[in-house]
């Protein structure tokens, strides 16, 4: 399996980055489409919004937040988006791109995770 890489889709663009994938349900504040540099936005493969909503700011959740994530990876949408997702893996690096500011627990650390089998 090719490398995954984890970026603040505020950070610029680099030429390790491999395919650049947006795994946030809702475009980041602030930076226009042009400027992130995303290859692809997978918003099917991002928490639901009433998950989003329910861990936001909560970090002594994580272990809730990933086990209902996980379990939310299994819905058809999901499913095809993280087959495109290993697609693009199997192609290369992939970077997943996030918009969350804490860099250790955010939907992209879990999808990582998720996809590494560190479930």
């Amino acid at each position: 399996m090719a490398k995954i890489m984890l970026k603040r889709v505020y950070e610029p663009a680099a030429d390790t980055d491999g395919t650049r994938i947006l795994v946030d349900r809702l475009w980041p504040r602030g930076i226009a489409k042009e400027k992130a540099g995303t290859d692809l936005w997978l918003k099917d493969i991002a928490p639901s919004d009433a998950l989003r909503k329910r861990f936001h700011g909560k970090p002594e959740d994580w272990e809730e937040f990933r086990a209902a994530y996980f379990a939310e990876l299994k819905a058809p949408a999901a499913k095809s988006a993280a087959d495109v997702l290993r697609n693009h893996l199997d192609e290369g690096p992939i970077t997943l791109l996030y918009a969350a500011r804490d860099e250790v627990r955010n939907n992209a650390v879990a999808l990582r995770d998720w996809l590494a089998g560190n479930t």
